[in-house]
């Protein structure tokens, strides 16, 4: 059982950064695939970026790749997600969630468990 815990959200302008931590509680986050998905009003949830357990490999949507970077750090049970360049369609719920399983890690239905979501707001 993982239990994960999202920070670091809040409001930025357009081309600004924020760094989104989600901290994990468990001595086995080592063994879990992370990714971030996200979620607009009235649009479907989203993903975002995935890392392998190991933090070996990392995937990003095309909307996002180039500005966003994901990592872990397995020591302290903590993958995060770093925001450059933000834009006003970036605003959104921003999620983690994990998964002990091997699966496709851009699909929401691969994961087990998910954090509470922290809110991104960007103004233009």
């Amino acid at each position: 059982q993982v239990q994960l815990v999202e920070s670091g959200g809040g409001l930025v302008q357009a081309g600004g950064s924020l760094s989104l931590s989600c901290a994990a509680s468990g001595r086995t986050f080592s063994s879990y695939d992370v990714s971030y998905f996200r979620q607009a009003p009235g649009k479907e949830r989203e993903f975002v970026a995935a890392i392998l357990r190991t933090g070996s490999s990392t995937w990003y949507a095309d909307s996002v790749k180039g500005r966003f970077t994901i990592s872990r750090d397995n020591a302290k049970n903590t993958v995060y997600l770093q925001m450059n360049s933000l834009k006003p369609e970036d605003t959104a719920v921003y999620y983690c969630a994990a998964t002990f399983k091997v699966g496709n890690l851009r699909r929401r239905d691969t994961f087990d468990y998910w954090g509470q979501g922290t809110q991104v707001t960007v103004s233009s």
